[in-house]
């Protein structure tokens, strides 16, 4: 729990800043200092708040604790949707910066989170995760898996965007495209493939399939953890023509997980899945 929102709270303060840029690239609608000491007490907030889930809260503490964390929360998420209130819409020329902030408040907080929670539970990464169980062979379903999965994946998403159009609902592209197709700078799009193919693989799968499918797994529903932690998966990408898609590969993932016994097979598999996804846009445009 305290993972997850630790996660959740890097996330939010990550949209602040990205609000702050927009503010600051746009016609301001606002004092600026006014508007930085919104900015500087959400990001204060929300640091408070993740300062008060740093350690594991004692029984005598815990009500203390509660509050700090209440109050904390609430204040920072309540200035902050204050300064997104006043800063404007991005340009496409900053939409790729942007997109990095989200991606280092996300799979980079993700990261540095896990390897805290590995080192407070005093956990090597091999025995948490089984990298050790036959990885080649994981390695190897995974790229076979995802091989399988991507005209799957991609006739659910136009059977999606269909649905979505019959009802007379614009379907979007997901941001991460939208900002590839846009720049045309090749240092930006070299970022997005890194983060695509190597950063977003690794932090997802330890904290979706690794950590919160085990989790919740481990009290004794198994139905729950795979459903539930693919519906989590498939809603953080806020896309809805790729919900669909995306709860399915989660399940597979997940299967992929319990079959091989290595989490590699699913990185593996998110990996490639995302490779053949950015060549066929690259090749599109």
């Amino acid at each position: 729990m305290r993972l997850f929102l630790g996660v959740i709270i890097c996330a939010c303060a990550g949209s602040v800043v990205i609000g702050a840029l927009r503010f600051f690239n746009g016609a301001a609608k606002l004092d600026a200092r006014l508007f930085l000491a919104l900015v500087a007490g959400s990001i204060g907030s929300l640091g408070g708040a993740l300062a008060a889930i740093r350690r594991p809260w004692p029984a005598d503490r815990f009500t203390g604790r509660f509050m700090m964390l209440l109050g904390c929360l609430y204040l920072g998420l309540t200035l902050g949707s204050l300064a997104q209130h006043y800063a404007t819409g991005a340009d496409a020329a900053d939409s790729t910066a942007y997109m990095i902030i989200t991606v280092l408040s996300f799979q980079g907080a993700a990261l540095m989170l896990i390897w805290r929670f590995m080192h407070e539970h005093r956990l090597r990464w091999a025995d948490a995760f089984g990298f050790h169980v036959k990885w080649k062979r994981a390695l190897l379903f995974g790229v076979l898996t995802a091989c399988a999965f991507l005209p799957v994946g991609q006739l659910l998403q136009l059977a999606s965007a269909e649905l979505m159009t019959h009802f007379h609902l614009k379907p979007v592209e997901q941001q991460a495209v939208q900002v590839f197709r846009l720049t045309e700078s090749v240092w930006y799009r070299l970022s997005l493939g890194v983060t695509a193919v190597f950063l977003a693989p690794i932090a997802e799968e330890m904290l979706f399939r690794g950590i919160l499918y085990r989790a919740v797994k481990q009290t004794g529903f198994p139905r729950l953890a795979l459903w539930g932690s693919a519906v989590v998966f498939a809603a953080w990408h806020q896309n809805p023509v790729t919900f669909v898609p995306l709860l399915l590969l989660a399940v597979v993932l997940t299967v992929l997980y319990e079959k091989t016994n290595n989490l590699l097979a699913a990185i593996a598999a998110h990996s490639f899945f995302n490779i053949m996804n950015f060549i066929e846009l690259y090749l599109s445009r």
